[in-house]
């Protein structure tokens, strides 16, 4: 079983949407999985070239009349097997890199008022995350509901959502903490100040 997880990426798209070009499936990502797993764009074509050449996936010149020469691919048995065995394996707990908190867990080093507004940029960012979601889960129940995968979408969109409100509660609780701890923290001189002062002196 190897660490690298964009072969069942591929594998997991195509077993869902066939006949899909390398740009396709970069685009299938962005719109799907893209919402949860950062995945390398750059391994997905030396990725598909060894798919195919494990017998996992199978290549195609495309049946369009618009796009004769594209080059599309199907997942193969040997590759909806691969991507049985590999789903039936405990998922891995990685640890998260989160540079946001990375930088607020050190916040009492920075200049008054860059966290705060540091959270009130994560407040946006999920905000609009969040109306993306949502705009995707109407279209999912427009669109998609007849597809067998659907409950399952549903579940990781559902996930997503919780995440994002529960985001957004907490960063308005964080902002009333800093706005106490700030107004009661001793003042301390910071780098810029520091320099300021260098240069005045």
């Amino acid at each position: 079983m190897e660490r690298n997880q964009t072969p069942y990426v591929i594998l997991g798209i195509l077993a869902i949407h066939d006949d899909q070009s390398g740009y396709e499936l970069r685009k299938t990502i962005q719109q799907s999985v893209g919402f949860f797993w950062g995945e390398s764009y750059g391994q997905i074509y030396p990725t598909l070239k060894r798919l195919a050449a494990e017998g996992l996936i199978v290549a195609n010149k495309s049946t369009s009349p618009t796009r004769p020469k594209r080059q599309e691919y199907s997942i193969a048995p040997a590759g909806r097997l691969c991507l049985e065995e590999w789903l039936a394996v405990p998922y891995r707990d990685d640890p998260p890199r989160d540079e946001f908190l990375l930088k607020l867990f050190f916040g009492s080093n920075a200049a008054p008022g860059v966290s705060a507004g540091q959270i009130r940029e994560f407040q946006e960012k999920n905000r609009r995350m969040l109306a993306a979601l949502l705009e995707l889960e109407a279209l999912g129940r427009a669109r998609s509901s007849h597809y067998p995968g659907f409950p399952f979408w549903m579940l990781t969109l559902k996930f997503g959502l919780a995440q994002l409100r529960s985001a957004l509660e907490w960063s308005d609780t964080a902002l009333a903490m800093l706005t106490t701890a700030d107004a009661t923290a001793p003042s301390y001189p910071h780098s810029a100040e520091i320099q300021s002062g260098k240069q005045s002196s």
